[in-house]
């Protein structure tokens, strides 16, 4: 059983630290992230990274933190889970926290570009009708090595074909694309071509067409 007592404390500490670098003017300027957190500080993304990193990893204490409603406590959450611990069955855990882009990004980055389930995360956030989870795991896969180029190219047809006209589905297909085009330059280039009319293919196309350049 958690001691919940023991996370409360460190929770608090933590929190604690944090404040100290509370900023409202960048709090207010988030707004354009969506979903609203319950309580947001305005620390640094990069501060609350140096704070959680000063801790050691503890699977336990990461969900239980994640499950706060306080964004710099969710954001340090991320930093200090375990990639290892994560597996498919918990992906509908770390979903219901994503309330907005900056966690979907803060995911990809701190801990679902290490996660094993990777391909499978990719298949099964394909087919979600919100665009944060295919976003943050398209994300996730661009920075992933175990990302496997025959996985990734039905899911991100869907995404694109799901939303049509969205810019983090573009930005994520645009990541996920130019990382794949360092080893299958060929196949890249046919899913390119496969593209649908649509907004976000049109994005895609457009990026892609420069970064292609320089690989």
């Amino acid at each position: 059983m958690a001691d919940t007592t023991s996370n409360t404390t460190r929770m608090l500490a933590l929190l604690a630290e944090l404040r100290r670098e509370m900023n409202g003017v960048a709090a207010d300027a988030m707004r354009s992230y969506g979903g609203q957190y319950g309580v947001n500080y305005g620390v640094a993304a990069h501060t609350i990274r140096e704070k959680a990193s000063a801790l050691p990893h503890d699977h336990e204490f990461a969900e239980y933190l994640y499950r706060q409603d306080v964004r710099e406590l969710r954001i340090a959450g991320l930093w200090l889970a375990e990639p290892e611990c994560v597996t498919s069955d918990d992906l509908p855990f770390w979903v219901a926290g994503m309330i907005n882009s900056e966690v979907a990004e803060q995911a990809a980055l701190a801990l679902f570009s290490h996660v094993e389930c990777i391909n499978e995360m990719l298949e099964e956030w394909s087919h979600s009708t919100d665009v944060l989870p295919p976003y943050a795991a398209m994300l996730a896969a661009a920075r992933n090595e175990r990302t496997a180029a025959s996985a990734a190219y039905g899911p991100l047809f869907r995404i694109i074909n799901a939303f049509p006209d969205n810019r983090l589905a573009g930005q994520g297909a645009v990541a996920l694309l130019a990382s794949l085009a360092e080893r299958d330059r060929e196949g890249v280039d046919a899913f390119i071509a496969s593209l649908p009319e649509n907004q976000t293919a049109d994005f895609v196309r457009d990026e892609m067409s420069w970064r292609l350049e320089t690989i």
